[in-house]
C-alpha cells in the first residue's frame, strides 16, 4: 500500500512491497517527546520477508533510519530525510516455550516481561522497566534494575541494508554498555531470550516492585525521552547534572526534570532544538564543574529545521 504525493517525491523511487509506504509521514505525534519533523517516507513492512525484499532493492543512496515506539529518541525540527522503518504487528508475536521466549523486535519490553511472568520465566522482569521495544533493547543493550539485554539474549535476528538476513549470538553482539557492535544499516526483527523457571506470585512480585519504583523516581506521566545521558565510568549521571545546578533548568518549555535530572521533559510546547540545546547546556555545565563529559544515551535523528543553527 502506498500513499503518493506530487510528482518528484522521493516515495516514487521506492520498490514494490506488501507493507504500506507513507510520504511526509508525521513523527511528532510517535515520539514519546511530541517534537520533531516528518519522515520523508515511512515504511511498515509487512513481515521480515517484505522488509528484506524492500531493502535489497532500495537504491543505496537513500539513508535507512529505525524506529521503534520512540521512547528514547529525539527527531529534530526538520525531519528524517530518506527511508524511516517502523516495524508493526508483523513483528510483535512473544511465544514462549521452557525458559526460553521467541520474540518480535516491535514487542513491547513490558509485554515481553508479562508473558515471561505468565509463563512462568524468572530474570525478564527488568524489561518492564524499559519503555521501548525489543529492537531498540537490542540496538542499545537496555538494561534496567540491575539486568541488561546481554544477561538474556541468546541469539537476534535481523535483517541487513542489504537484504540479506541475518542471524547474531549474543557473543557476536558485541555487547558493552548501551551498545551492541553489529552494523549500523541492520533492522533488528526479532529475539531468543532465556531466563529460567521461577515462581509466576514471585515474578510478579518483583514486577510491582520495579513499576513503583519507576513511579516514584522517574517523571513518566511527563512528555519525556527516558534518560537523557549515559553514566559515565565511576558516576551516576543525575549527580552530575545536580551537582552542576541543573535541576530544572529550562530553555523554552524544555527543562530538565525537578524529579529525576537524568531526565529532559517537554512542558507543552518546546521544540526539538530546545530540548537538544538544553542537553548540550547541561553537558556544557557538568564538563565545567567535574571535567566529565557526558554522552548522550537518548539517540538524535534527523535534521534541524530550515534557518536553525543549532
Amino acid at each position: 500500500m502506498t500513499e503518493r504525493p506530487m510528482t518528484g517525491h522521493l516515495i516514487d523511487r521506492m520498490p514494490a512491497c506488501r507493507g504500506r509506504l507513507t510520504a511526509d509521514a508525521p513523527l511528532a505525534p510517535v515520539t514519546w517527546f511530541r517534537v520533531g519533523g516528518p519522515a520523508e517516507v515511512m515504511f511498515r513492512p509487512a513481515d521480515p520477508e517484505d522488509l528484506a525484499g524492500f531493502l535489497a532493492a532500495l537504491p543505496h543512496d537513500v539513508p535507512v533510519t529505525v524506529i521503534g515506539v520512540a521512547s528514547n529518541l529525539l527527531v529534530r525540527d526538520g525531519g528524517i530525510p530518506g527511508v524511516t522503518i517502523r516495524l508493526g504487528r508483523g513483528f510483535t508475536d512473544i511465544v514462549a516455550e521452557g525458559d526460553t521466549l521467541t520474540v518480535g523486535a516491535a514487542a513491547l519490553d513490558l509485554n515481553v516481561a508479562t508473558v515471561a511472568r505468565d509463563a512462568g520465566i524468572a530474570g525478564l522482569e527488568f524489561l518492564s522497566g524499559i519503555p521501548g521495544t525489543i529492537g531498540g533493547a537490542l540496538r542499545m543493550n537496555g538494561g534496567a534494575y540491575g539486568r541488561e539485554m546481554a544477561d538474556a539474549l541468546v541469539s537476534a535476528q535481523a535483517v541487513g541494508r542489504d537484504g540479506a538476513m541475518l542471524s547474531f549470538t549474543r557473543e557476536e553482539m558485541g555487547f558493552t554498555y548501551r551498545h551492541a557492535a553489529v552494523p549500523e544499516g541492520c533492522v533488528f526483527t526479532g529475539a531468543t531470550l532465556r531466563g529460567e523457571l521461577g515462581n509466576a506470585l514471585e515474578i510478579a512480585r518483583r514486577m510491582t516492585e520495579i513499576a513503583d519504583k519507576r513511579a516514584d523516581s522517574q517523571p513518566i506521566r511527563s512528555r519525556t525521552g527516558g534518560s537523557t545521558f549515559k553514566n559515565p565510568d565511576g558516576h551516576k549521571a543525575w549527580e552530575l547534572i545536580d551537582k552542576a545546578g541543573c535541576r530544572g533548568l529550562s530553555i523554552g518549555d524544555a527543562q530538565v526534570s525537578e524529579k529525576h535530572c537524568n531526565f529532559l521533559i517537554n512542558q507543552g510546547a518546546a521544540s526539538a532544538a530546545d530540548l537538544e540545546a538544553l542537553g548540550d547546556e547541561v553537558r556544557r555545565r557538568v564538563f565545567e564543574t567535574s571535567g566529565v563529559t557526558l554522552e548522550w544515551e537518548i539517540k538524535r535523528v534527523g535534521v534541524p529545521a530550515t534557518g536553525d543553527a543549532r
